[in-house]
């Protein structure tokens, strides 16, 4: 079957289940193309509990499609890869947490979304990476536990004054990242910009222009004067980067920034759980109350 006859059956199923396609920043191109909406892990699951919609197909990982369930419960959530995982939220087990809790009495735990279910309701409150400082500045408490992300968290507290217990956990895409190949395309490139993302390595943020979330990339290069940039974070987000600014030129920081997870899912895949209404992610009751908790407690920290 040809593409387009995929996307044309796609649509449509779409339109018969009253489904909505959501599509992650680091997808392959052709799903964010025929994506409903797309976004990063939270704004997704947030628009997921918004929308009409009664089927949610999320094009992610798992971690994403707990979120919309845990936001969403009444909506039926399709993971058209069960197996997209996340090897950081991989890197912290429940019993695991509660053993650093236990040594650390009362000392609230501040979770990056990027984590399972098990692993927020067992936690004080969340945070993305673009909310992270407010967060962590909004607690009264002067000592907080940081999970999973120990990059985030290092990136965290150099703008604040509290003691960190940081968990030793990775996204091994972005740490891929080398501050080597970063200054080899600096000189190359000496007008360009560096962006990354604050997964991303002390030692390669220390070289960027500006450190921030996807979202907050799609909104720097946009309002940028600057022509060229060098972009740090997963190859996914170019798609958009290059459709909202043609006139713009954006050189990905090193090749190694693929998520082999994120790329599982294509347009066949969907199709498939359209089809079968499978898989079909469910958090259950007993984890997804208090996974909401922490999610809340982050949502109803003003923005800006």
């Amino acid at each position: 079957m040809y593409q387009d006859e995929i996307k044309h059956e796609i649509k449509t199923l779409l339109g018969e289940r009253n489904g909505i396609l959501l599509a992650h920043n680091y997808m392959r191109d052709e799903v964010q193309e025929i994506a409903d909406i797309t976004g990063d892990s939270l704004g997704l699951s947030i628009e997921a509990a918004k929308t009409d919609a009664s089927v949610i197909v999320f094009c992610g990982v798992h971690f994403m499609a707990e979120s919309a369930s845990i936001l969403a419960p009444d909506k039926t959530v399709l993971l058209p890869r069960l197996d997209a995982g996340c090897p950081m939220a991989d890197m912290v087990t429940v019993p695991e947490l509660q053993e650093l809790k236990a040594q650390h009495p009362g000392v609230p735990v501040v979770t990056y979304v990027n984590s399972s279910a098990a692993i927020k309701a067992i936690s004080d409150i969340c945070c993305t990476s673009a909310n992270a400082v407010k967060v962590v500045k909004s607690l009264p408490e002067s000592e907080i536990i940081f999970v999973p992300d120990r990059n985030l968290g290092r990136y965290v507290a150099r703008f604040t004054d509290k003691t960190f217990h940081y968990w030793n956990g990775y996204c091994p895409t972005h740490e891929r990242l080398k501050p080597d190949a970063v200054i080899r395309l600096k000189q190359e490139f000496p007008d360009a910009l560096f962006i990354c993302h604050p997964e991303c390595n002390p030692e390669v943020e220390a070289l960027a222009d500006h450190v921030c979330s996807t979202t907050g990339m799609y909104d720097y290069c946009r309002n940028s004067p600057a022509r060229r940039f060098i972009v740090g974070t997963e190859a996914g987000i170019l798609y958009r980067l290059k459709k909202e600014n043609p006139d713009k030129e954006f050189i990905l920081a090193s090749p190694a920034l693929v998520c082999p997870n994120m790329k599982l899912t294509s347009l066949e895949d969907i199709l498939d759980a359209l089809r079968t209404m499978a898989p079909v992610v469910k958090v259950p009751e007993e984890i997804r109350i208090p996974a909401k908790q922490a999610l809340d407690r982050m949502l109803a920290i003003p923005r800006d």
